[in-house]
């Protein structure tokens, strides 16, 4: 039997939840700049109801880690921080560049995605994957945050062509366009918790869930606080 793992994300515009059991995923999804934390719960509560399901029979709660916007991070974490830690379920982590990966391969079959998301400030969160044949993505780049004008310098041709995903692309087209990397546009602009669970599901086999108080946020800006829980070190 497949493991039981609920995801959430809020770190972008789009707000979602999927229910990973019994080898289906019921999601919920909506795009919506504002009011996550009172949309996430909610989508919550109608999938486990949908699955007949309590947090506390999950084999784990997932969640969109980042990068992304400060203030969707942070909800998202401490939500699902908040929810795994009352029903004492361990929690995975999962990248919001990465799971735009995974929906392209769900959609368009792809197995070579640059993803960039808008970080306002001039920049990009950027990440280039590529799909193994076990189905998991090998990171060809370090996530980061980063200028549109030094990732035109730095990065180089390679034999691949690369479908784009996110937000970043629109946001800075004219500083992109003479990124030496050939490309394809997608429709995908936003992570989905139905691709971060089944990320997370991977990870899950691999052991790699932890306990919710070692669970946190990824920024990468070095300059953001993250409130922990008590006895996190």
């Amino acid at each position: 039997m497949s493991a039981k793992i609920l995801a959430l994300d809020t770190a972008t515009e789009n707000c979602s939840v999927a229910l990973l059991y019994d080898g289906t995923i019921t999601t919920r999804s909506e795009i919506s700049p504002r009011g996550h934390a009172s949309k996430v719960l909610p989508m919550v509560d109608e999938v486990l109801k949908e699955a007949g399901l309590t947090l506390a029979e999950l084999d784990a709660l997932a969640f969109g880690q980042g990068p992304g916007s400060f203030t969707g991070v942070r909800i998202g974490t401490g939500i699902a921080q908040g929810l795994a830690f009352g029903a004492d379920i361990p929690m995975i982590g999962i990248s919001t560049l990465e799971a735009m990966a995974q929906a392209m391969y769900r959609i368009h079959g792809v197995s070579n995605a640059v993803c960039a998301i808008d970080a306002r400030m001039s920049e990009v969160y950027w990440a280039r994957y590529q799909r193994q044949e076990n189905g998991v993505w090998l990171a060809v780049d370090d996530e980061c945050v980063i200028p549109p004008q030094a990732l035109c310098e730095t990065v180089q041709d390679d034999e691949h062509t690369w479908s784009q995903a996110g937000t970043g692309w629109d946001a800075y087209q004219e500083e992109l366009a003479g990124l030496a990397l050939k490309r394809e546009k997608s429709d995908v602009l936003f992570p989905e918790a139905q691709d971060i669970v089944v990320l997370a599901e991977q990870a899950y086999a691999e052991g790699k869930a932890v306990a919710p108080e070692e669970a946190g946020p990824v920024y990468l800006r070095d300059k953001v606080a993250w409130k922990k829980l008590p006895g996190r070190e």
